[in-house]
């Protein structure tokens, strides 16, 4: 039933250190890979609410009475659980980044594999796509989005020239994209197209900031103890988790009480962020760049 294989998997379900009746959220259900482990691991009166924004993810959600499954953004995840009458969990899972299944569907616009409309929206219905965003944001705009979520070294010089392409033809599909990119690749080309689109993506879907707002959701629904286990595979989400388990912000501003104590949300459980073994990122390539890190909440 999965259609995505889950990274990191059997270590995600140890770093919740799951209670058969406790009552837990996958915040990226997806295909369920993560879902299926958390549930196994239950028992009959075990709870898990499962988020995602993605209608195909809906129809993968198991059919299991002890499961909820909520078709939003995570950014929305105190609300919907104060819907669901639930006040704390036992912990949450954030598997960040584009599943497998999305990389694969062509119409999603996700990978460059495939030469059709440039949309990269995960919820199909918001209105601002990746063809939107080419059409419509400043120089200034598109070189930061470039530069700081795809780490693209020429930023400015791919920026200029959207914008003086834009004036004679609009940049629709991906095809138009990469007619105007592969003149312009610094290095690897595969790697300079990923980080293209990668940073279209995480402005599409706001992806920082619905990350920001999680976090913080995260850390008032859940009981003391309870665990929030998050896998990234881009540097800056993986720096914002960092500097959440530290400090209670994705800033990593240090935070006192009034008597000059540190803030400390989280007992940290990872020194070091945990990654994928050799042989899982020979068989998953999505798992290359993934790293998990893990809070208990104080």
């Amino acid at each position: 039933m999965s259609y995505h294989i889950p990274v990191l998997a059997s270590d995600a379900i140890e770093a919740l250190g799951i209670k058969p009746d406790g009552t837990y959220v996958d915040v990226t259900y997806g295909g369920g890979g993560h879902a299926k482990l958390i549930l196994d691991a239950l028992g009959d009166n075990g709870r898990l609410i499962g988020f995602d924004q993605d209608a195909d993810a809906a129809q993968n959600a198991w059919k299991d009475s002890r499961l909820t499954f909520v078709p939003h953004n995570f950014r929305f995840l105190k609300r919907f659980l104060r819907l669901e009458g639930i006040k704390e969990v036992d912990g949450v899972l954030a598997d960040l980044g584009v599943s497998s299944h999305q990389f694969d569907e062509a119409e999603r616009g996700f990978s460059f594999r495939f030469d059709t409309l440039l949309d990269m929206r995960m919820n199909q219905q918001a209105e601002k796509s990746a063809a939107d965003i080419l059409a419509t944001y400043t120089e200034a705009e598109l070189q930061g989005i470039f530069g700081e979520y795809g780490e693209v070294r020429n930023a400015r010089t791919l920026a200029q020239a959207i914008v003086k392409e834009r004036q004679v033809r609009p940049l629709r599909s991906i095809g138009d994209l990469l007619a105007l990119v592969d003149p312009l690749v610094r290095g690897q080309r595969p790697r300079y197209l990923a980080q293209v689109f990668q940073a279209l993506r995480m402005e599409v879907n706001d992806e920082v900031g619905a990350l920001k707002e999680m976090l913080e959701q995260s850390l008032q629904v859940l009981k003391p103890g309870g665990r929030l286990v998050v896998i990234a595979y881009h540097s800056i989400e993986d720096r914002m988790v960092k500097h959440f388990l530290k400090t209670g912000n994705v800033e990593g501003e240090v935070q006192q009480d009034f008597y000059g104590n540190i803030t400390r949300p989280f007992e940290i459980l990872t020194k070091k962020a945990i990654v994928p073994a050799a042989t899982e990122m020979k068989d998953n390539s999505r798992a290359r760049s993934a790293k998990m890190r893990i809070g208990a909440k104080l």
